[in-house]
């Protein structure tokens, strides 16, 4: 067994962390029910440590989820206690005060056990197309009021205890939803997913040893740290500020819903302060999330890289509690991500300033077109929902046209479903999905067409 860290055995660590959650991620989507995970792929497959470190995470899918599955973690060896875990546990979870978004972003997670020592979790979040509540598909509305109407809160729960399911949980789950077959499903794919990790993850520590392990996972943190502090000190210090609205909220009409983001960048540090956002709203757009802030600082520093906990140590999030995007619990949040494409673009739009090469015009500023047709089957009286997001057009960049079609700054690679894939689920023909003609903003470089 190898006790040395040599070179080649780091390259070695540092490739097959990221190759862990990727084939989770396959595998997630080869044995899952609901199209926003097998085609839209709305969903994320990380490994994160005891104490929340992201140590790798899939790559595709919704990079706004990066930010918030360490806190879930921190939370829950808080509250179980690291001798509160055993092999064959699974937990689930989407409470808001934890995971602060929509209760469809499903979380489920798998404790890993090294010569009987916990070290780590493999987990997967990925978007159940009901919860119950007041509609389905993309969560409630932005009138909804609390949680509570949203839908099924799970918080912190273990639906496998030592590898014996609770099978008492599993029936208020499939009692409470409308696609109990769809959602059921996704939540054991999910959980196929999460063990596939853990097995994985063992061969690795198995063949180099526990020891060897952790300290590449320690050299890779590091090493990613200084790739994107050696970006941030290439920058101009200094305070760098925008600011963008929103026309309302969708609840309280002609009120504009402020976003505003002051970057300060300092000997390779950089500080994003969110505090001159609105404060948080009786509308459900509110969210608790550092999301905004990590995806625009990975964009800017290493958007190729594979991302880690290395990947925002050089980095420093203000939100102060009671902020649009650092709500109180049961501050509504079932449309949680409305707005996050929007902070993203206002902390990249603050930065034109420093770097005016690389930072184009703001694109359609939404998470995408949400698409959802459902109803009863005309044929089969059984219910039906499928979902799908559309894309728009993005901002000119400095030295070409901007992208058509594409669906946010914070979707990562999520795509559209199928036309097929819609027509063979529901009882709906589409007749044209096609750019729009004389879309897209005028100018040397035009941005996209939507």
């Amino acid at each position: 067994m190898r006790t040395k860290l040599d070179p080649v055995t780091l390259e070695v660590i540092r490739n097959a962390l990221p190759a862990i959650a990727n084939e989770m991620a396959a595998d997630l989507q080869r044995t899952s029910y609901n199209m926003m995970i097998y085609e839209v792929r709305d969903f994320c497959t990380a490994l994160v440590n005891l104490d929340g470190e992201l140590i790798s995470q899939n790559v595709g899918g919704v990079s706004h989820f990066v930010a918030d599955l360490g806190v879930i973690i921190t939370d829950a060896v808080k509250r179980y206690g690291r001798k509160g875990f055993k092999p064959g546990d699974v937990l689930i979870t989407n409470h808001q005060a934890v995971a602060g978004q929509h209760l469809n972003n499903v979380v489920i997670y798998v404790p890993y056990f090294f010569k009987g020592e916990l070290l780590a979790f493999s987990m997967v979040r990925a978007h159940w197309i009901d919860v119950g509540g007041t509609s389905t598909g993309f969560g409630a509305g932005p009138e909804v009021p609390d949680p509570w109407q949203e839908g099924l809160q799970l918080d912190q729960l273990k639906i496998h205890d030592g590898g014996r399911l609770d099978e008492t949980l599993c029936r208020v789950i499939r009692d409470n939803i409308r696609f109990p077959e769809s959602s059921l499903g996704d939540m054991n794919s999910q959980i196929a997913s999460c063990k596939l990790g853990i097995r994985r993850l063992d061969e690795l520590f198995r063949k180099y040893g526990g020891g060897t392990i952790l300290k590449a996972i320690a050299r890779i943190f590091d090493e990613t740290e200084t790739q994107c502090r050696n970006f941030v000190a290439k920058l101009t210090d200094g305070v760098y500020e925008a600011e963008s609205f929103f026309d309302d909220d969708g609840v309280t009409p002609d009120e504009r819903v402020r976003i505003h983001a002051r970057v300060t960048v300092k000997s390779g540090n950089m500080t994003i302060d969110l505090s001159g956002c609105s404060r948080e709203r009786k509308a459900a757009v509110n969210s608790r999330t550092l999301a905004g802030a990590r995806v625009a600082y990975k964009a800017i520093t290493a958007p190729l890289a594979p991302v880690n906990e290395g990947s925002f140590r050089a980095l420093e999030v203000i939100i102060p509690e009671g902020n649009i995007m650092m709500a109180r619990y049961p501050a509504p949040m079932a449309g949680w991500s409305i707005f996050v494409p929007t902070v993203v673009e206002t902390i990249i739009s603050s930065l034109a300033q420093a770097m005016p090469d690389r930072i184009p015009a703001a694109h359609h500023g939404l998470l995408g077109g949400s698409v959802v047709f459902f109803g009863v089957h005309p044929q089969s009286r059984r219910r039906f929902v499928v979902q799908s997001i559309e894309g728009g057009g993005w901002g000119g960049r400095p030295f070409e046209d901007g992208e058509s079609a594409t669906v946010s700054v914070c979707q990562g690679d999520v795509r559209n479903g199928s036309i097929e894939g819609i027509e063979m689920k529901c009882p709906v023909l589409v007749k044209a999905r096609a750019l729009r003609r004389d879309s897209a903003g005028a100018g040397k470089f035009r941005g996209g067409l939507g």
